[in-house]
């Protein structure tokens, strides 16, 4: 994969967004509600699908080689803490949103909105399937599949849902900006 030195900046800029983030915090059991997800946003929708994904992979990998950059600390172990895979789901929820924004030649706040609330989508499936399997067959916790969406998605979707929309309302102002310093409107 060829980047250039405009996209590495920009790929390490929301790594480092993502990874301040995870420290911006309020404290709720088992999952809590951080902005690093509206930096997950930020980077599917201004970044594309391409940069967007290689800025949480580049996260998440600093994180697992033992950066203590994720809410619980770092390193390899940290595939299994419970809320591992929404770090998965963050890599995966860039991409979708950027492959959306991409597709669309006239960009409102709607669409913004639409790909955001697809990334989250995605993010709280992995994020919550996760959960569930983590309590069930690591930790050996009994746990049901309810109490997994409970705690893994009812209590944290209207935070995120409202930083869904302000990402979107922001994203759509300021996408050309970025874009035009990328010169990437036609690369992903």
């Amino acid at each position: 994969m060829d980047l250039e030195i405009k996209e590495v900046i920009l790929v390490g800029l929301f790594a480092a967004l993502t990874a301040v983030g995870a420290f911006i915090r309020i404290p709720i059991p088992y999952v809590p509600f951080t902005l690093q997800i509206l930096f997950v946003l930020f980077a599917g929708s201004l970044l594309g699908s391409r940069l967007g994904l290689l800025s949480q992979v580049v996260y998440i990998l600093t994180g697992l080689v033992g950066v203590p950059i994720f809410v619980h600390g770092g390193g390899p172990s940290y595939v299994f803490q419970p809320t591992f895979g929404y770090l998965v789901g963050f890599a995966l929820g860039a991409y979708v949103i950027g492959k959306i924004i991409d597709n669309i030649q006239e960009k409102k706040f709607i669409h913004f909105l639409i790909a955001n609330l697809a990334g989250l989508t995605v993010v709280y499936i992995l994020g919550v399937s996760y959960l569930y399997f983590n309590f069930n067959f690591i930790i050996g916790k009994s746990f049901s599949l309810m109490k997994a969406v409970q705690i893994g998605f009812l209590v944290p979707v209207p935070g995120d849902l409202f930083l869904a929309i302000v990402a979107a309302l922001i994203s759509k102002k300021v996408l050309a900006q970025v874009r035009n310093i990328l010169l990437i409107e036609n690369k992903n």
